[in-house]
């Protein structure tokens, strides 16, 4: 089932406790300028958007300890970059800002741009070219946002909470209970005079509460989300998108539409805010792991007629750039730690993992504060649980999971050995 465990970049930073904690944050609007193909639903295929209903932004915190330096990027798109988008802003900003770690995620909103696209034959160039261009300027937008919140960094204090709220469903699972992973988590940044720099919010469900007839731009529920709480606390609010991959909205009538559901979350995440008390950490530090892992797909997703199939679902140009990011029927999943003060531990994974793999995570962790950060720095499809692929259903068959079975929980094991070995336990 898999092949090997391509490589390990370890990058882990040992701090002295005497360092100060910063952080730093910035934001830019990355709304398209120009009509566009729209990501997430295969029935809209080519379909160019019409207008915007709210703005996109991509949203920056950087921690620093030390000489050591993580960027959490958050966008209101539907992935994360992809891989070559990912060395260019991994170079860029180490060598600009001397950021060693990033993790930068999309909220999974369907009605945000197409980012795949190439300037290629087939693959985008002439037939899409604004949409190629988007492409080609997002990393840019993206190392200049880091390198912002890297240059205004501040001594800071850090806090979190959470609770469970029952806004989720999961929309896979035939046999009962359903699993579900219902944690709110909020994770707060203060300057040292008590005034909040960054609210941090977790939370796994689907934003996908517009219609795909709809061709406008959204940041859906996570942008009202994020809305209420900046306009309460006067702090920039990111949304960190969970194990969302069988995990949609449960709403109800007071909550429709995507204002309505959006607001009643942030009120819940002001709720968990008040129990929040920050501190200066006693032992700042930042360490961090990252792994890329190699597999052979499920199913031959290049063969022609794999091809085939995805261009009619989606449409061929998509297809195309999208096999660049295939190899000879080899996918590339990306897992990042980061273990911030000793205290926080932030886990990214490059694709839309069902929520049993973050709940046991967590239980795994002892004590240990995990935040889940699905759709993070890639994109390599839905993997469900190994129990979840025996019942099948959408997200779970192979034709839109592509690793084998049993990679989610292989990298889930590796995100708990890395959390160890951070730890310095291992």
């Amino acid at each position: 089932m898999r092949i090997f465990l391509s490589f390990l970049i370890t990058l882990t930073a040992f701090t002295a406790s005497a360092q100060e904690f910063k952080a730093g944050t910035a934001k830019v609007d990355i709304t398209p300028q120009k009509p566009m193909p729209m990501w997430g639903y295969g029935a809209r295929h080519d379909a160019l958007s019409q207008g915007v209903i709210d703005p996109l932004f991509a949203k920056c915190v950087v921690f620093e300890a030390g000489d050591t330096k993580a960027a959490i990027v958050t966008m209101d798109i539907g992935r994360g970059p992809t891989d070559p988008m990912m060395e260019k802003i991994r170079k860029a900003v180490l060598e600009d800002a001397g950021v060693q770690f990033v993790m930068i995620s999309g909220s999974h909103t369907h009605h945000g741009p197409v980012i795949e696209l190439l300037d290629a034959p087939e693959k985008g160039q002439g037939k899409f070219q604004d949409c190629v261009d988007y492409a080609k300027a997002l990393p840019d937008h993206i190392i200049a946002v880091i390198k912002e919140a890297a240059a205004k960094t501040q001594p800071a204090k850090i806090g979190w909470g959470s609770a469970n709220i029952d806004m989720n469903r999961n929309r896979q699972q035939k046999s009962e209970p359903k699993a579900r992973d219902t944690e709110l988590s909020v994770v707060r940044v203060d300057a040292l005079d008590g005034k909040p720099i960054a609210v941090m919010v977790n939370y796994q469900a689907h934003p996908t509460r517009l219609p795909a007839e709809d061709l406008r731009f959204s940041a859906e529920w996570p942008g009202h989300m994020m809305n209420t709480v900046e306009q309460a606390l006067g702090a920039q609010c990111q949304f960190v998108q969970g194990a969302a991959g069988d995990m949609s909205i449960q709403s109800t009538d007071q909550t429709q539409t995507i204002d309505l559901f959006g607001a009643a979350v942030g009120r819940e995440v002001l709720k968990v805010n008040e129990t929040i008390t920050t501190k200066v950490p006693d032992n700042p530090s930042i360490k961090g792991m990252d792994d890329v892992f190699t597999y052979k797909t499920r199913s031959q997703i290049t063969s022609p007629a794999s091809k085939m199939l995805l261009g009619a679902a989606f449409f061929p140009e998509l297809a195309n750039a999208f096999m660049d990011e295939l190899k000879g029927d080899e996918i590339k999943p990306h897992l990042t730690c980061l273990l911030i003060n000793g205290e926080l531990y932030w886990v990214g994974v490059s694709g839309e993992y069902f929520c049993n793999h973050s709940n046991r995570l967590k239980e795994r962790s002892r004590g240990v504060k995990v935040i889940f950060n699905g759709y993070c720095n890639g994109h390599h499809m839905y993997f469900p649980t190994i129990e979840a692929a025996s019942e099948g259903g959408y997200g779970a068959d192979a034709a839109v999971s592509w690793v084998p079975l049993g990679a989610g929980e292989e990298i889930m094991n590796k995100a708990l050995l890395n959390l160890y070995k951070l730890q310095g336990k291992l």
